[in-house]
């Protein structure tokens, strides 16, 4: 079963009606959002990446989610299993740091232990207030694509990890993201829909796309790219909009707001349901992969 199925078989159970029909990244509640996340050693981390900046990336992704709801951080839950070493304490200092940065207090959670050589499951739940809360079904047809930050850093940075080798920026793209806080509450306000790019670009805008019952088309000449990463995967758009873990924003606007300096344009939206690509104009297949999903 995909993730797609699974999810897909959650809306046939009772749903509270601040699901959001299990469509969205996070949950309305009262005045609040709340999302989770559970990062997965071997899926979501390497086994030799640094405790803290494992701490690090398990509040990160899900204030991500936050940003994409134009969220204040209101604190977070954890529930972590316990190694009884040194890789606890380095752990610890990590999301010390995370928590400081972001200024988002932890709320709780639950301890845990697992079998020998199992591999480490984090969970952090996060909580926000003041959300403007843009869901991803909101697009409408004429709306321009915007995404912040430069896309493809992250999928670079896993290399360079498993290599040992590389860029330093690219390498605390994949370990330490930044979740685009303020960003999220400047785009929130004036977005129809609004999510986070955490399994690629393309499999990210076809999924809000897929949503809002529309159809999108994508530049790829318009994915913003760092010099890094140009430096060290080449000029090469579409692999860096299939990467994952670049927790950017992506979101709709229509098309008389232009956020220039806070986001770039890359593609709008359409009456149809199909995912299109371009480069310079030119039509470009559209790969079988999109971009990270769980499978079994």
């Amino acid at each position: 079963m995909t993730e797609a199925e699974f999810i897909a078989a959650l809306r046939r159970l009772p749903l509270h009606p601040g699901a959001l029909g299990i469509a969205d990244d996070a949950a309305r509640l009262g005045g609040f959002v709340v999302t989770t996340d559970t990062l997965v050693e071997g899926v979501h981390f390497l086994p030799d990446d640094p405790p803290g900046d494992v701490a690090w990336k398990v509040v990160a992704v899900n204030l991500s989610d936050l940003a994409a709801k134009g969220a204040v951080p209101e604190g977070i839950m954890l529930n972590y299993p316990l190694s009884g070493g040194a890789w606890d304490r380095a752990f610890l200092a990590g999301l010390n740091a995370c928590l400081a940065v972001f200024d988002c207090p932890l709320l709780g959670g639950d301890t845990v232990s697992l079998p020998a050589g199992a591999p480490r499951v984090l969970t952090v739940t996060a909580f926000g207030r003041d959300a403007a809360a843009p869901a991803r079904s909101g697009a409408q047809a004429g709306d321009h694509l915007w995404v912040t930050g430069c896309i493809g850093d992250a999928g670079a940075g896993l290399a360079v990890a498993r290599a040992g080798e590389g860029p330093v920026a690219l390498l605390a793209a994949y370990r330490r993201p930044r979740p685009r806080l303020a960003e999220g509450r400047v785009l929130g306000p004036i977005a129809h829909a609004m999510m986070d790019v955490s399994d690629g670009l393309l499999i990210d805008a076809w999924r809000m796309a897929v949503a809002s019952g529309l159809a999108v088309t994508i530049a790829l000449d318009q994915v913003p790219l760092s010099t890094a990463y140009r430096a060290y995967a080449g000029n090469d758009p579409l692999r860096a909009a299939t990467a994952g873990d670049d927790y950017q924003l992506l979101c709709a606007l229509p098309p008389d707001q232009r956020p220039t300096g806070v986001a770039t344009c890359v593609g709008a939206f359409a009456e149809g349901r199909a995912l299109a690509l371009t480069h310079r104009g030119a039509p470009v297949a559209v790969p079988e992969r999109l971009g990270f999903e769980h499978r079994v």
